[in-house]
């Protein structure tokens, strides 16, 4: 059998190669990992995502890691694979769903492939603000939302998000509706999303979040929607001219671990794992908030004009995408999710 120090040595090795050689060795080292757990009588969870280190999530789920390691005394491990090395979210999440991957944080386009109803948190200007969005999450359809995703074998540890989106481009200055007609804006494959969009009249192009910056540098799309902290991290600010404050989609991350990995965690190894995830979550929230407004000023600091919006036009215009979703499939569950978030104060 290979010895522990071994172990060590190789996984070391394959995790300090360059990215464009980690992005096709990454699942040698999850196969690595886990011999290297047998020889050492350790559980190891396998974790991937797309944000840089100095990104909250990163941080967050670097704080999740050293405490689920911590508390187990070194018995369970996770190994996480930050920046895409694991590839852009669909990857993660089919990853997942093989096996191949324990746990990430999603986004919920990703999820609405086994779960349709994760796209209806993403309704325009459905939350007030974001406090009312988690008291909704914790509510009814927050519940229901959960017992969705255990029926497709997954396990909500904890909602995690960063704030809401706001629009980005190179072409021209955007204070209403009319403005975004005819502009190429990528979002990400939500189907949410498209509605948004599409009623907007913009062409609506869907692009891996990795691949975003090359995109708007390139000017293959002439724009694109995300929150203010992502504008920041990814430097989408030496692309991009003008930013609309537009607030219109709130975005819910999940905190999903596999109920496969999670069968394989003893009771206690499943309490150290959950509790760590809500305290990840709650650090996470700190961080967001206390790093939006850095991220905003830094945008600025390198000459993106940032303009103000009506903010009732936008709700206007866009008023007629709650109509289709109350008529989809999943119009039972849109229908309460809108009841808690108009009744939550």
């Amino acid at each position: 059998m290979i010895s522990a120090l071994r172990c060590a040595a190789m996984v070391v090795s394959l995790t300090r190669k360059p990215w464009s050689a980690k992005a096709a060795a990454w699942g040698m080292g999850v196969m690595l990992a886990a011999t290297c757990a047998q020889a050492t009588d350790v559980t190891v969870l396998n974790l991937a995502h797309i944000y840089p280190p100095s990104h909250p999530t990163a941080k967050a789920l670097s704080l999740f890691s050293d405490l689920v390691g911590s508390r187990s005394q070194g018995r369970l491990r996770v190994k996480v694979y930050e920046d895409a090395e694991a590839g852009n979210q669909s990857a993660i999440f089919q990853s997942l769903r093989n096996g191949t991957l324990d746990l990430s944080v999603l986004s919920q386009g990703v999820i609405t492939e086994v779960v349709p109803e994760a796209a209806a948190f993403g309704l325009p200007f459905l939350f007030g603000s974001k406090e009312k969005a988690w008291r909704v999450l914790e509510g009814e359809s927050g519940r229901r939302f959960v017992d969705k995703l255990a029926n497709q074998g997954f396990v909500a540890l904890s909602y995690w998000d960063i704030e809401v989106r706001h629009l980005t481009n190179s072409v021209r200055p955007v204070r209403k509706p009319a403005d975004v007609a005819g502009l190429r804006i990528r979002i990400p494959p939500d189907p949410l999303a498209i509605d948004v969009f599409t009623a907007l009249d913009a062409e609506v192009r869907i692009l891996n979040f990795s691949d975003l910056y090359e995109a708007l540098r390139l000017r293959v799309v002439d724009g694109q929607e995300n929150p203010v902290l992502n504008v920041a991290a990814m430097k989408f600010y030496e692309v991009q001219k003008y930013l609309s404050l537009i607030g219109q989609k709130y975005s819910i991350f999940v905190f999903l671990m596999t109920k496969s990995a999670r069968d394989r965690l003893s009771v206690t190894g499943r309490g150290i794992v959950e509790q760590a995830a809500q305290e990840a979550a709650r650090y996470h929230r700190t961080l967001v908030a206390s790093e939006e407004v850095n991220a905003l000023k830094t945008i600025v600091a390198h000459g993106v004009k940032v303009d103000r919006v009506d903010h009732a036009s936008f709700v206007a215009a866009t008023s007629k995408i709650y109509e289709k979703w109350l008529e989809s499939g999943i119009g039972d569950f849109v229908r309460l999710l809108i009841n808690e978030a108009r009744s939550s104060p």
